[in-house]
């Protein structure tokens, strides 16, 4: 077994630089993207969309091409929120199969060490963007994400987002060196001389839990972190997300055949209805990494029971903005309406809670009311949902009837400054589309914003002043936990308190945003998502702590 002083394997060779250069970016945190974002024929060629839309549907109504460990038994759960039949049959296995298959291959990718492991990684992350198009029309019809975001989060930045991880995943394996001489000066006799070699060793199992909204986007980092540290990864995705995760699953395997390692370091876990796999694989008392992206309970639920593993969660919250004062009233509007509209609230970052003092605010169009802030947003909303044709592509379409019932839930509490409503969508007729919703409610209506309603559901929230919106922010994002933050404000000394608010909070805020950067969207290399420092999550994408854990070193020494 080699110590982490190793011979280049060819794959860290061929993906050097894009290492190098993701390297560089996680210190920096300035913009960089290795994977282009526009799904341009210019950037991707004439025939990529047609090739991978066409690879996508050759999937539909048959049985998944995947050989791994099974039952024999087959499993097809998945309904698209499009109305799409997709109908793919995904081989089954049991708990102790896929976790039998993976203890076998760990001791091989385990002494291979870092720089083939993470040579493997990059060559997989290649080898999906080559199928890029593939992968963005699977994220669509089972998320429900509109063709250009499930290109853009569920392809290109998820992509961005597992480069990443392996970036702080080298950075981290390598910080020691492999072996070290030791010598110590032991009176008029000879000097104690030992030779020291530390080894990288992974966990053991790890379980990654997909959700239905990212199925790429919220997996690929805990996915590529694990298997960059050495240990083998069972993928079990959403039951309703089971396609993005299993072409994933396909192309990893392919390329770890190809470099001479054993395909099932990455297995795919679909779970029959009821079949609570994920529960019975989280406790699996070999499976020593668990990754969650989904529901407060179920995560609350990981971390309490699956004490024999490193558990990750990212969690729900209540994202929160603080509306004090704007010099740009119109940019506050629409920059606040796109946040909102965009895949239909939702996104675990979509703000909930807009904080407003009851008596208004100083806007450069003059004081606005309490009432004129509202609905300057719902208008920015309404505005952008008119046109069914164009509001479909920034909505999408409900991902699931917990949304709906929702929906029809918020319609009993407040008082609407706008009303959701059904879209026929153009393109599909079955589609299930719904609108956004914008309901007042005063500070003291604390029951009902002090719980998530995640969906297309907002809060324009009569506070006393921008001073009790900060406590409120403070006192519920410490509770409840969330993952965005916003304030707009003119005064300084209102932005350093909302500052220090958010700092109290853990979470991550956004002064002033007017232009083309929205609350909810984070950026890869450069912006933390998750802090890990309130309930919302127990963990940040991505950073060291994310990624340290995953392995531990030890070492042999012996005399020289």
């Amino acid at each position: 077994m080699a110590g982490m002083t190793e011979t280049p394997h060819p794959l860290y060779d061929r993906h050097a630089e894009t290492l190098n250069r993701a390297l560089t970016a996680i210190t920096e945190r300035g913009y960089w993207s290795a994977y282009p974002e526009s799904p341009s024929p210019r950037v991707y060629g004439e025939t990529a969309a047609a090739d991978g839309k066409a690879a996508f549907e050759a999937y539909l109504g048959r049985d998944f091409p995947l050989d791994q460990p099974g039952d024999g038994d087959t499993v097809a759960t998945e309904a698209s929120p499009f109305g799409v039949a997709l109908d793919v049959r995904y081989p089954h296995a049991g708990a102790d199969q896929l976790v039998a298959a993976a203890t076998a291959a760990l001791p091989a990718w385990r002494d291979a060490g870092p720089q083939a492991r993470v040579g493997v990684c990059l060559e997989i992350l290649d080898r999906l963007h080559k199928n890029v198009f593939e992968l963005a029309n699977a994220v669509q019809f089972t998320s429900g994400q509109a063709f250009v975001m499930a290109f853009q989060a569920g392809g290109a930045h998820a992509l961005d987002r597992a480069l990443e991880a392996v970036a702080y995943a080298y950075a981290e394996m390598t910080r020691h060196p492999g072996t070290a001489g030791w010598e110590k000066a032991a009176g008029k006799g000879d000097p104690l001389r030992m030779s020291k070699t530390f080894h990288v060793v992974p966990r053991g199992v790890a379980l990654v839990i997909g959700c239905n909204t990212f199925p790429t986007w919220n997996s690929y980092p805990g996915l590529f972190a694990s298997l960059a540290t050495g240990n083998p990864v069972v993928v079990k995705p959403h039951p309703r997300a089971v396609l993005p995760l299993a072409i994933t699953v396909k192309y990893a395997r392919q390329v770890l055949a190809e470099a001479g390692f054993d395909p099932n370091l990455v297995q795919l876990a679909p779970e029959a209805a009821g079949e609570k796999l994920a529960s019975t694989l989280a406790l699996h008392p070999a499976v020593r990494i668990v990754d969650f992206t989904g529901s407060t309970e179920y995560g609350d639920w990981l971390e309490a029971n699956a004490r024999q593993a490193a558990v990750y969660t990212e969690k729900a919250g209540l994202n929160t903005v603080v509306i004090d004062s704007t010099d740009d009233f119109a940019g506050m509007c629409r920059n606040l309406g796109f946040t909102l509209t965009l895949y239909s609230g939702q996104m675990c970052t979509t703000s909930q809670n807009l904080l407003i003092p009851r008596d208004g605010i100083e806007t450069d169009q003059g004081h606005k009311s309490f009432d004129e802030v509202a609905a300057g947003i719902a208008g920015a909303v309404a505005k952008l949902t008119a046109d069914p044709a164009r509001g479909v592509e920034l909505t999408g379409a409900i991902v699931n009837d917990g949304v709906l019932e929702r929906l029809e839930e918020v319609t009993k509490v407040g008082e609407p400054v706008l009303e959701s409503r059904a879209v026929a969508h153009p393109s599909f007729p079955d589609a299930v589309v719904r609108t956004p919703t914008v309901v007042k409610l005063d500070a003291g209506d604390t029951a009902t914003y002090s719980r998530e309603w995640f969906g297309p559901i907002s809060f324009a929230i009569a506070t006393d002043s921008t001073a009790h919106s900060l406590e409120i922010l403070r006192s519920t994002v410490g509770e409840k936990g969330a993952l965005t933050a916003g304030v707009y404000s003119t005064d300084e000394a209102v932005l350093y308190a909302a500052e220090a608010a958010a700092i109290d909070a853990g979470v991550h805020l956004s002064c002033n945003l007017t232009g083309g950067v929205f609350v909810n969207q984070s950026a890869a290399f450069s912006d933390f998502h998750g802090s890990g420092a309130n309930p919302a999550a127990n963990s940040a994408l991505t950073d060291g702590a994310y990624v340290a854990n995953r392995f531990r070193i030890v070492q042999s020494r012996r005399h020289v």
